[in-house]
């Protein structure tokens, strides 16, 4: 796809690199010309130096010829009035903004074709504070996405020594629960993927994908993980926006929330604008006796939600170090990332790769209502509609066995308005079912994007 992104900040910068390690064709537009030097230095792609807001900037970036317009400037302002300018001046097909504010999508007509010609909004912020509102209700998990409106679960667990499942075949896991709803579909051992068949011995340590009926997940987890325990006590390092709206749900949710942030003219707004069981205190999470007078070892979750991945990973550590149960810092870049987790930090979340997740369903081709990226970025899960019938459909009316997948790609689940089907061979797909399609490589999903296409005919 030719697509043309406007903004060379943190967003957008990962956005041009994910997409552009997908063979894109990417055009930035940002006024910081070292911004966009760096950029080009490091990825194939073209920088144009200039006024996103302008349609001389636009036309010069070759906005008359792309497919899709991705406006994530740091301001919402110039995010809309771009997309304005690009579909009424240009007609980009596809027009997406970075939203900040709340109340905006909340207003649809202002971002319809009579408003702002906005096809879809992303909002980084909200994207990790719904992804880390998923890792506190399931405190055994790795990951979790969600599918089908919520109906599935695709979660990735850590198979603990004294599981039921350790050292047992594939095939036990229908024996031993009989009435859980979920499939393996992938494991990493030792960093490297096992190859999944019934007759696969899951091993300690492993780590396992399962996708699972959401009303099943927790009881599916618990297979993997011995000792289900819930989390109440929070306590959250970094009062900016993630911060805010993290310390915001889970208060109203019940949790008993702290939150430290260093701006004292910080902490009085979000003192007069959390909920009152939110305690709000100044300070550094680097402090050590802050930490120890506000009882971190009595903590279930921390939480370093900074701005900075040094400060993140330090205040982590220290944590940890201190007792908090369970610790996850929020780290942007991927190498430190890479690093730490598994280490001292539980789970270190990446805020490039839980947006591109909310961008993937609008760059992927065919019918694909969600995409998230898994394991850093290297596997991905799609949920694809598929359409047709069985002459102009190579899907629809087959088994799943005679799809015809690509090697390293899987169906997970098959959604049928409220019935979910956890994936076996014999399987058929039927038109209007949501399949749910597990790829372990980036590099085959546009062979199965080609499997969901009708031929003409069905037009």
């Amino acid at each position: 796809m030719k697509i043309l992104i406007l903004g060379a900040g943190r967003v957008g910068s990962s956005v041009a690199e994910n997409l552009v390690s997908e063979h894109n064709d990417i055009t930035v537009i940002d006024s910081d010309a070292s911004c966009l030097s760096i950029l080009q230095e490091r990825f194939d792609l073209r920088g144009v130096v200039g006024d996103g807001t302008q349609v001389s900037t636009l036309q010069a970036a070759g906005a008359e010829d792309v497919d899709m317009l991705i406006a994530c400037a740091s301001q919402d302002s110039i995010n809309l009035v771009a997309c304005k300018i690009a579909r009424k001046i240009f007609n980009v097909p596809r027009r997406v903004a970075r939203i900040r504010s709340a109340e905006l999508p909340k207003i649809p007509e202002l971002l319809d074709e009579d408003g702002f010609c906005v096809n879809a909004v992303i909002s980084p912020e909200n994207s990790v504070t719904n992804y880390l509102i998923k890792l506190i209700k399931f405190p055994e998990a790795l990951q979790v996405v969600d599918m089908a409106d919520g109906l599935v679960s695709v979660i990735t667990v850590r198979l603990s020594s004294q599981s039921s499942m350790a050292n047992h075949a594939l095939k036990d896991l229908r024996v031993l629960n009989p009435d859980v709803n979920a499939r393996v579909v992938s494991i990493w051992r030792s960093g490297f993927s096992v190859d999944v068949t019934p007759e696969t011995i899951l091993r300690p340590q492993d780590e396992v994908l399962l996708i699972t009926d959401t009303a099943d997940a927790q009881t599916a987890i618990d297979q993997m993980r011995v000792g289900h325990t819930s989390v109440r006590r929070i306590m959250i390092a970094g009062g900016g926006n993630i911060g805010a709206r993290l310390a915001r749900q889970l208060g109203e949710g019940g949790y008993n929330v702290r939150i430290i942030e260093q701006s004292a003219s910080r902490c009085e707004k979000l003192a007069m604008s959390l909920p009152d069981n939110v305690l709000v205190l100044q300070g550094n999470g680097t402090d050590e006796s802050l930490l120890q007078s506000e009882g971190i070892e009595d903590m279930d979750t921390w939480l370093a939600l900074t701005s900075e991945d040094e400060d993140n990973i330090m205040s982590s550590l220290l944590a940890k170090r201190m007792g908090a149960r369970r610790v996850i810092a929020l780290i942007n870049r991927q190498a430190y990332g890479e690093l730490m987790e598994g280490s001292h930090i539980d789970i270190a979340v990446s805020p490039s790769q839980a947006t591109m997740s909310e961008l993937l369903r609008y760059v992927r081709r065919g019918d694909i209502v969600a995409a998230h990226r898994l394991r850093g970025g290297l596997a991905e899960v799609l949920e694809m509609v598929a359409h047709g019938d069985k002459k102009s459909s190579k899907v629809v009316g087959r088994r799943v066995a005679e799809m015809g997948l690509p090697k390293g790609a899987s169906v997970g689940a098959i959604v049928r308005k409220q019935e979910i089907l956890i994936s076996y061979s014999k399987a058929v797909i039927e038109p209007d079912d949501h399949v749910i399609v597990f790829v372990s490589s980036r590099t085959q999903i546009s062979k199965v994007e080609k499997l969901f296409q009708v031929s003409a005919s069905f037009f």
